[in-house]
C-alpha cells in the first residue's frame, strides 16, 4: 500500500479533467451499496462521494447500508448483480484482503468477482495504550509483551483492530488475548478507564486523549506518518519494515463492467476525493483522499491477500 499511497496524492493533480465521458453511462440511477450499517467513516465516505457522482454524472448515486456478516452480505449483493455498472460498493478495504482467509467457505474472491474502480481514503489506526502499563515506546511494549500475560481491546472478532494487533504479534513473537467490544464507544471507555490498557483504535480516536496524557500513543499503524500526530512513529520505522497496515475505504464494481463505464468511474471518484472540499471535511478524522487507480488497487489486493492468510492461519482465526 505504501507503494503508490502517496505518489498517488501527488500525481492526482493532474488528473485529465477534461477526460471523455461514456454518455450512454449511466443511464438510470446507480445504486451504492455500502455493506455497514449508516454512520462511520465508511458510510460518511460514501456519501460525500455518491453527493459528488451525482453532481459530475447527472444520476442520483443512492447508498444503500447493507450490514451483516462482516461485509460479507453486502458485498455478496454487489456480486451477485447485474454487472452494469448501475450497482457499485464501497467497502473498508480489510473486508476484501481478510474475509476470504478469516471465512472458512471463502463467501468471495476479490480478484474475480470484483472489478477494483479506486481505493478511495486511507487512514491509520494507533497503538494506544493506559498511563498505567507504564511502557513509553512500542519496542518497551513488545518486551513487556513477551515478559507478561496481556489483554487487548478489539471492536470485534476479525475486525482491523483485531487483525493488526496479532499481526503485530506474529511479527514480534509476543501472544496477547483479544477482548471484543461491541463499537468503539464501549471500548474507550474501559481503555480509558484502564479496565483493558492497550489496543489499536482508529488515530481520531486517540489524538485528543493522548494530547491531554489520558493515553499514550505509541506507535501508528500506515507507511506513512498520520497528518494529525506526526511526532508519532509508525510501526514501520519503529524495527518492523514489513508493517503497513493503512484502514483504507474503496470503490470496487460486479466484475464484468464495462471498461468504459469503469474508466469513468475511477476518473470521477479519484477527482471526488482529492478536491479541496474533501480534504477539509475528512482533515479532522484522520481520512486522507488519495483516489488511486483501479490497477493499483487491484496489485494491492493481490499482495495483501497472502500476507493476511498467513497472519490469519498463525492466530488460528476463523469464522464459519
Amino acid at each position: 500500500m505504501r507503494r503508490f499511497v502517496w505518489l498517488a496524492v501527488f500525481a492526482l493533480a493532474a488528473v485529465d479533467t477534461s477526460a471523455a465521458q461514456d454518455t450512454t453511462y449511466p443511464s438510470r440511477n446507480v445504486r451504492i451499496i455500502v455493506p455497514i450499517a449508516p454512520g462511520g467513516p465508511l458510510d460518511t465516505v460514501a456519501r460525500a462521494v455518491a453527493e459528488t457522482l451525482s453532481e459530475r454524472l447527472k444520476q442520483t448515486f443512492i447508498i444503500e447500508n447493507r450490514p451483516g456478516a462482516g461485509g460479507n452480505t453486502g458485498i455478496q449483493a454487489g456480486i451477485s448483480a447485474e454487472p452494469d455498472g448501475h450497482t457499485l460498493m464501497v467497502v473498508a478495504g480489510s473486508m476484501l484482503v481478510t474475509n476470504p482467509s478469516l471465512y472458512k467457505k471463502p463467501p468471495f474472491n476479490p480478484l474475480t468477482d470484483l472489478r477494483p474502480i479506486s481505493t478511495l481514503t486511507i487512514s491509520s489506526q494507533t497503538l494506544a495504550v493506559h498511563p498505567s502499563l507504564q511502557v513509553g515506546s512500542l519496542n518497551e511494549f513488545i518486551a513487556h509483551a513477551r515478559k507478561n500475560s496481556i489483554s487487548y481491546a478489539t471492536s470485534g472478532y476479525g475486525t482491523p483492530s483485531h487483525l493488526t494487533m496479532e499481526y503485530l504479534a506474529t511479527l514480534a513473537d509476543f501472544s496477547a488475548t483479544p477482548v471484543s467490544y461491541r463499537g468503539l464507544s464501549p471500548l474507550m471507555i474501559d481503555l480509558l478507564a484502564g479496565q483493558v490498557k492497550v489496543g489499536f483504535v482508529a488515530t481520531a480516536g486517540v489524538i485528543e486523549n493522548a494530547r491531554a496524557g489520558r493515553l499514550m500513543a505509541l506507535a501508528v499503524s500506515s507507511g506513512n506518518r498520520s497528518q494529525m500526530m506526526p511526532d508519532v512513529p509508525t510501526i514501520s520505522e519503529s524495527g518492523f519494515p514489513e508493517f503497513d497496515v493503512g484502514s483504507t475505504i474503496v470503490l470496487v464494481a460486479p466484475a464484468g463492467i464495462p471498461e468504459s463505464a469503469a474508466r469513468l468511474l475511477e476518473t470521477e471518484a479519484r477527482r471526488a476525493v482529492t478536491q479541496p472540499a474533501f480534504q477539509k471535511k475528512f482533515h479532522s478524522r484522520d481520512i486522507v483522499g488519495i483516489g488511486t487507480s483501479g490497477a493499483d488497487t487491484r496489485s494491492w489486493i493481490a499482495k495483501d491477500l497472502p500476507r493476511w492468510q498467513k497472519v490469519i492461519e498463525a492466530a488460528k482465526m476463523q469464522v464459519n
